[in-house]
């Protein structure tokens, strides 16, 4: 009776948001428009994979997952986006500045 697919069992809901407003995130894969952008056609490409963009708002869906609303400069589109297609900036600019040991 139930036709709904979820994405998995786990709720996102129960912790909070992992991105907050104003960070930087990296898409984790191109993102095309399944029909819920207005404007464009569906399967045109909103979001290319490593494209940059800021969080601009929070939300959630099906009472499970946070959807984070990501403004990306270089193409001017602002998109919903889940927590699986998205990686902090900041990490890898982090690990990438570590010092290398000194050698003896």
């Amino acid at each position: 009776m139930n036709s709904l697919v979820r994405d998995s069992d786990v709720v996102e809901l129960n912790q909070p948001p992992v991105y907050s407003f104003g960070q930087k995130v990296r898409a984790n894969r191109t993102i095309r428009n399944d029909g819920t952008y207005r404007g464009k056609e569906i399967g045109d490409v909103l979001v290319k994979k490593g494209e940059v963009g800021y969080v601009v708002s929070i939300g959630t869906f099906l009472q499970q997952f946070y959807i984070y609303g990501v403004e990306y400069p270089e193409s001017g589109y602002r998109v919903g986006m889940k927590r699986k297609e998205l990686e902090p900036v900041d990490a890898y600019e982090e690990i990438d500045d570590l010092p290398l040991p000194e050698e003896s």
